[in-house]
């Protein structure tokens, strides 16, 4: 029995609600069937004066959700929310590297040339700093 095998494989799902993170969580479910994974679902929020109440109520309830959808199809799951002062990809990054997380899932969205310069890309940040593969979803 290798090591993958004895403690399992693990997939972390960066959840916030868009329709894309959505879909992430639906291949979460096909790859936690096909690989018989545990799936950690985080939701990142930087915390202090720059998260309302309203944002961490928001994200409660999307990991609500989430958890209903790992409930009824059976797998197992941990829902987090993160709120250590780090952006998203950072967050993402961190908790899989803690967690020897086998495979992040991410969702896209198609953003324009100048979008992508002034706000940065959490997916991106992921992908090219990620321990383990990264799936992106659109």
């Amino acid at each position: 029995m290798n090591d993958e095998t004895r403690r399992g494989f693990k997939i972390l799902v960066g959840y916030d609600g868009t329709r894309t993170a959505k879909e992430a969580l639906k291949l979460a479910v096909f790859h936690a069937r096909h690989f018989k994974a545990r799936v950690y679902v985080a939701w990142s929020l930087i915390g202090g004066h720059e998260d309302s109440l309203e944002k961490i109520e928001t994200a409660r309830d999307g990991l609500q959700q989430a958890e209903s959808l790992f409930r009824d199809e059976g797998i197992p799951y941990e829902t987090h929310l993160l709120v250590r002062g780090l952006s998203a990809g950072e967050d993402l990054v961190q908790f899989a590297d803690e967690n020897h997380v086998d495979e992040i899932v991410v969702g896209v969205r198609k953003r324009s040339q100048v979008s992508k310069l002034l706000f940065g890309s959490t997916s991106r940040f992921v992908i090219l700093n990620a321990p383990c593969p990264v799936v992106t979803v659109k």
